[in-house]
């Protein structure tokens, strides 16, 4: 995918979008997630769904690899995880198969029902608990089904992080999961792009710039997270989300 020449001639569309990169990355350095899903719905209102999807990928990639730290235990989230991240794989390959790069209205209705759900949840604070003998089956359940979320609608936290959030982690071993698991939906999700040509070296070019203001946004959430209050925030967050997917169906 090429960026088309009226996003190209258009002087706002890289300010917008750096704005809203440095927005998603706070969000992600304040809370630990949300980058894609913030910066999906946002820049779905301004461009076509597998365009948005292309500029995420580095920024994505570069800050969950960043977010797997430590090193150390890594290999242990690793082993307990592995079969949900081949099922992430295999259901975005099927997923980019059979429905394609997100585009067009119906992928713009499945973000908006994406983040509804999500911000649903979090408000909620729903919760179930998974037993181990539940978790070698419901593991590869859920990554298959995540891996068709990420191939249809760009973002990766439906029904990943509700299922991760069951296992009854301790929080730094969660935070580490979870950039597990994002980095294999955000590899899985380029190569689906790829796959379909809406993933192409001048897309790698533009993804990188905007690296740039989704660390330092990243920055300045880590930051804050210790200033702010993190349920409110993510109180506010999820009603702007709420109101965001919402507002995607509707149109």
């Amino acid at each position: 995918m090429e960026i088309s020449n009226w996003t190209v001639s258009t002087p706002s569309w890289l300010m917008v979008a750096v704005a809203v990169f440095v927005l998603a990355g706070m969000v992600k350095g304040i809370v630990g997630l949300g980058l894609p899903t913030v910066a999906m719905g946002l820049l779905a209102l301004r461009m076509p769904p597998a365009e948005a999807a292309a500029l995420l990928i580095i920024p994505s990639l570069v800050t969950n690899i960043w977010q797997m730290r430590p090193w150390g235990s890594l290999g242990a989230s690793f082993s307990r995880m592995w079969p949900m991240q081949v099922a992430i794989c295999l259901g975005t390959a099927v997923g980019a198969w059979l429905i394609g790069a997100p585009a067009g209205a119906w992928a713009n209705v499945a973000l908006g029902i994406a983040l509804v759900i999500y911000a649903g949840w979090a408000l909620l604070g729903a919760q179930w608990r998974v037993s181990p003998q539940q978790e070698r089956w419901m593991g590869p359940v859920v990554g298959a089904i995540t891996g068709g979320v990420t191939a249809g609608t760009g973002v990766f936290v439906i029904p990943a992080v509700p299922y991760l959030q069951s296992l009854n982690m301790q929080r730094d071993e969660l935070i580490q999961t979870m950039g597990l698991c994002f980095t294999v939906s955000t590899l899985a999700l380029a190569a689906g792009l790829a796959w379909n040509g809406s993933f192409t070296t001048g897309d790698v070019g533009w993804s990188a710039v905007l690296l740039i203001p989704a660390i330092v946004g990243m920055q300045i959430g880590t930051w804050l997270r210790s200033r702010l209050s993190p349920l409110w925030f993510k109180r506010c967050l999820m009603v702007s989300l709420m109101l965001l997917g919402a507002s995607m169906v509707v149109r």
